[in-house]
């Protein structure tokens, strides 16, 4: 991951409602045993219609989604993340997410931002008519800003700060191997060991 402290990008409008995990990827393609390479497969049943978003040869380098409410319900599946962030998208915005999906988009680079619905629908309103509209998410002040104004957003602050330094979990716990080193040296000697 690199890390994210603030994202400027064109905008593709997904005016749609309650789009769940299986639309965003359908789930034969969760089969693959990779956490890439799912560009391909996403939406890929709604990009075999004329007209949508995703097929606009103008939006092609949109790294910002803008989407109705309840995106990402459904399913827990990640590789809707993955799909998305292969796409080249880097956040998404929405009046309201699945709860398993906005953590999953956080632990996996890609910004989940909740705003409100009048500010959604204004975002919308902008991009639908101007592929070249362009907006800024920063993760510093938590605030999106746009031609006509700023929204402030709420974020969790341990996701945030992992964004802002491009960690996961895992990267995390492993800046920590020395202190657990150490930890694990002092231990009693009748305490049971892993790996025995």
């Amino acid at each position: 991951m690199k890390p994210l402290t603030a994202h400027t990008g064109r905008v593709i409008p997904l005016r749609r409602n309650q789009v769940d995990t299986d639309q965003i990827i359908p789930s034969e393609y969760c089969r693959r045993l990779t956490k890439s390479g799912y560009a391909d497969a996403l939406f890929a049943r709604w990009r075999e219609q004329p007209g949508f978003a995703f097929n606009d040869p103008a939006r092609a380098d949109a790294t910002v989604l803008v989407a109705g409410p309840d995106f990402g319900t459904g399913s827990s599946r990640e590789h809707a993340v993955w799909a998305l962030r292969d796409w080249g998208i880097a956040a998404v915005i929405a009046p309201s997410f699945g709860d398993i999906f906005r953590r999953n988009a956080l632990k996996n680079g890609l910004l989940a931002v909740a705003l409100p619905e009048p500010a959604v629908g204004g975002l919308l309103d902008a991009a639908e008519p101007d592929p070249a509209f362009e907006i800024t998410v920063d993760l510093r002040e938590c605030v999106v800003r746009e031609p006509g104004g700023s929204h402030a957003f709420d974020i969790d602050s341990r996701a945030r700060w992992l964004l802002m330094n491009a960690m996961d979990d895992i990267e995390l716990t492993l800046g920590l191997e020395a202190a657990i080193s150490e930890y694990e040296r002092g231990r009693p000697t009748w305490l049971p060991v892993l790996g025995t």
